[in-house]
């Protein structure tokens, strides 16, 4: 039933001031935004090695039971430094959420999250499992462009 992630929603108040910590956060700038003229209602980012998609949405368009403090889901982004990531993001203005937390044994799942100046939860995570499927699939690019090119 679910296949993957496609885009993560966050709100902010202020969209412009949004897009441009999340454009300094990310190293790009949001690729798509809506409308294109004037003061955007909703920009997008996309991330990653499978270019997930970061939306952000002005707070005029919530729903009226959002609650006004953080909550809810947390969604973990996988990255390659988890204290690196939290520093950085802590430097830009993000405020923990909770410390980095190591997830059950030695397995390697370590998580952290911070509130960002805009109230939303972002979750950063370093996951084995993530790295595995990435490189599994890297192998399997490879491959099969080696029998093409055969």
């Amino acid at each position: 039933m679910l296949r993957g992630l496609t885009t993560l929603s966050f709100y902010a108040d202020d969209l412009t001031a949004a897009r441009s910590w999340y454009a300094e956060v990310l190293g790009i700038d949001a690729y798509y935004a809506f409308p294109a003229e004037g003061t955007p209602a909703y920009v997008e980012f996309r991330i990653g090695d499978y270019e997930h998609e970061l939306g952000i949405i002005d707070s005029r368009y919530a729903p009226a039971d959002r609650p006004d403090q953080p909550g809810g889901v947390v969604a973990y982004w996988h990255v390659d430094d988890l204290q690196a990531s939290l520093d950085r993001l802590l430097a830009l203005g993000a405020t923990l959420h909770l410390p980095v937390t190591e997830q059950g044994d030695d397995s390697g799942f370590v998580t952290a999250s911070v509130v960002d100046p805009f109230g939303n939860i972002l979750g950063i995570m370093s996951n084995p499992h993530y790295l595995e499927i990435l490189a599994a699939r890297t192998q399997a690019r490879t491959e099969a462009t080696a029998q093409h090119t055969s």
